[in-house]
């Protein structure tokens, strides 16, 4: 049986291999509430798809992406992620962003992303 420390190790694995859009298939549970900081939740799977595939259209390139911190609790992970990118409109870039994931049944059912958003 895998556990939740290894699920979120292959799926930080995939997101380093440029292969995110695969991890959000097999990780995230259908009904997923993801949520930017204190912006206005998005709810399901398919309406999340749509948002992680306009953000990443942004983008020309990313020249990195890794976790810098992973910590596994009770149905809880959180990772500290570190990009380093080119924008399409605004060049090159760097940010660092955590990512708190509530798990149930082997599947992330809640995502929040904190990140300084000036």
């Amino acid at each position: 049986m895998e556990t939740i420390q290894m699920k979120i190790n292959d799926l930080n694995s995939l997101a380093v291999q440029g292969r995110g859009l695969e991890a959000f298939d097999k990780y995230y549970d259908d009904d997923v509430i993801m949520q930017e900081n204190e912006n206005t939740p998005t709810v399901g799977k398919a309406n999340n798809l749509k948002r992680e595939k306009a953000f990443f259209e942004e983008f020309e390139e990313f020249n990195m992406i890794g976790p810098l911190k992973v910590a596994v609790g009770e149905n809880v992970s959180m990772v500290e992620w570190h990009y380093k990118f080119i924008h399409k409109k605004n060049g090159p870039g760097e940010w660092t962003q955590v990512s708190v994931q509530e798990w149930k049944e082997g599947k992330i059912i809640k995502e929040k992303f904190y990140y300084n958003s000036k």
